[in-house]
């Protein structure tokens, strides 16, 4: 049954991906076009790292609970791995107005996700197929949420490549610096200890699923 379940969520967040297209063309930043290239290539690194930390907090809370999983580092890597490729993927995409999706379609989405991954943190305890799927497709959506974000600053257009890697760079350095702090934090000290899971993956994960509920209903009703 879950697997089903699984399986139609996946195949109803690919439909919304590739159904918002075309939307509008990326904003073009005038002013960065006239700067050294050194200068584009830190303003946009520390834009991508403070979409994460500080300014992204959802963002931060879908990959604490990626990390929550499974106390194994492979687990978490396989996760994030599946996430970087995916949100690279539709931020270079979106950039080129190839996939664009505006952020009241988004955003609800995103919060989703987040509710999803913190209540499969509760229900099972090893890394399934269908959660490398589904984290990748969550992915594709994250990444329309970071385009939505770095479209409202623009890109200089003689330095696409250099500014969109620029900021993609700063969004992993955001997202590794997240990963380390529960890993070390959490899963090393606590990680191997019996009562894992119930005092630390359970709670954790009910605090996340409850935000995310509360941003699922702000984001469609009241925004």
């Amino acid at each position: 049954m879950r697997s089903k379940l699984n399986y139609k969520l996946c195949l109803l967040v690919l439909v919304l991906v590739l159904a918002c297209s075309n939307l509008y063309a990326h904003t073009i930043n005038y002013v960065l076009e006239k700067a050294p290239t050194n200068d584009v290539i830190w303003f946009y690194l520390k834009l991508g790292f403070n979409h994460i930390i500080p300014e992204g907090f959802d963002h931060i809370l879908f990959v604490i609970g990626l990390c929550l999983l499974g106390n194994k580092l492979k687990v978490i890597l396989w996760q994030a791995t599946a996430f970087t490729v995916a949100h690279s993927l539709t931020l270079a995409l979106s950039m080129k107005s190839v996939i664009v999706a505006p952020g009241e379609i988004v955003e609800p989405i995103i919060a989703l996700s987040i509710l999803f991954v913190a209540v499969e943190n509760i229900l099972i305890s090893g890394l399934k197929p269908w959660r490398i799927i589904l984290v990748f497709l969550f992915g594709l959506i994250h990444g329309l949420g970071f385009a939505s974000s770095l479209n409202e600053i623009g890109l200089p257009r003689n330095k696409f490549l250099t500014s969109i890697l620029s900021f993609n760079v700063g969004v992993e350095l955001g997202q590794v610096a997240v990963i380390l702090a529960v890993y070390l934090l959490l899963v090393i000290p606590f990680g191997k200890k019996e009562a894992y899971r119930k005092w630390v993956v359970y709670p954790l994960s009910a605090l996340i699923a409850v935000i995310a509920c509360y941003w699922t209903i702000e984001r469609v009703f009241f925004t």
